[in-house]
């Protein structure tokens, strides 16, 4: 499978993240946002000030390191103890890839809704609510992923 690459810029992540808490403050007002790190803390933190939501805990799973994914089980290294059972919580992911960490977070927290900004096919039945699907073979770079590099001009490249 060939993979792609999508970068997403902060202006592009905000806007998403912004398109997303709009969607969602008719289902609120929400007792707590609960961020799946590392990837969700930035769309939790810019979500949780467009719904004016004071407490933000989070939750880290650990399914996969970097663009290798395995066979190991996915393991909670940090649970979100404040949601309890999830009620009242809206999870926040910046991504549903596969769906395995979405699946983990959600038998943590059956009774919260569960938003993100992208969602490849095989995520898409984990999650309540995206803004963007994207292909299952693109992997998705953020900008906490990247780093704006000097690019010389053209006129100056060296065959």
């Amino acid at each position: 499978m060939a993979v792609t690459y999508a970068t997403v810029t902060w202006d592009q992540l905000h806007r998403d993240a912004r398109a997303l808490a709009s969607e969602l403050m008719p289902l609120g007002p929400f007792k707590g946002i609960v961020a799946i790190t590392r990837g969700g803390l930035i769309p939790a933190a810019i979500i949780a000030r467009e719904l004016d939501c004071r407490l933000v805990e989070s939750v880290s799973v650990i399914a996969y390191e970097e663009e290798e994914r395995g066979e190991t089980a996915p393991k909670v290294v940090k649970a979100p103890v404040a949601a309890g059972d999830g009620e009242g919580f809206l999870i926040i992911d910046d991504l549903v890839d596969s769906g395995v960490t979405a699946k983990v977070v959600r038998d943590l927290l059956p009774k919260a809704y569960f938003a993100c900004l992208y969602a490849k096919p095989a995520g898409r039945p984990h999650t309540d609510k995206f803004v963007l699907e994207v292909g299952q073979d693109t992997w998705v770079l953020f900008p906490w992923d990247t780093a704006p590099l000097f690019v010389p001009p053209l006129a100056r490249k060296k065959d």
